[in-house]
């Protein structure tokens, strides 16, 4: 909550693309903009997990979305594990709390890609 408990959120949403690339939308938001980005994140269809910042960089909550299915069970609970440190989360991160931008998406660099079926002979 930002000055006299009012809402400056930062929103992280990971967007499936395919299975082996994911995307990362962030958006800053304030008072009722930052609720209205929050639920427009957690209703996406495409969202795999969606999380909620404070300016300090404090995560407030977050939870599997509406694509959670696209991937397997496993890939979500790595994917929720380290999304906070995820180098590509945190860049975002540190654009929205300085202010330049408002909103950021770019593709999640991310070792927890599920590894391709070997071809079989």
């Amino acid at each position: 909550m930002g000055l006299f408990g009012r809402k400056d959120w930062n929103v992280i949403a990971i967007i499936f693309e395919r299975h082996d690339l994911f995307t990362v939308n962030g958006n800053r938001g304030r008072g009722a903009a930052a609720v209205a980005i929050r639920d427009g994140a957690k209703s996406h269809s495409r969202t795999l997990f969606w999380a909620v910042f404070d300016q300090k960089r404090a995560f407030l909550e977050g939870a599997p979305g509406p694509a959670q299915q696209q991937i397997r069970p496993e890939t979500l609970k790595h994917l929720q594990r380290d999304l906070p440190k995820l180098k590509t989360v945190q860049e975002i991160l540190s654009a929205l709390e300085k202010g330049t931008l408002d909103k950021a998406a770019r593709q999640l660099d991310w070792d927890g890609y599920p590894k391709p079926k070997a071809a079989e002979s």
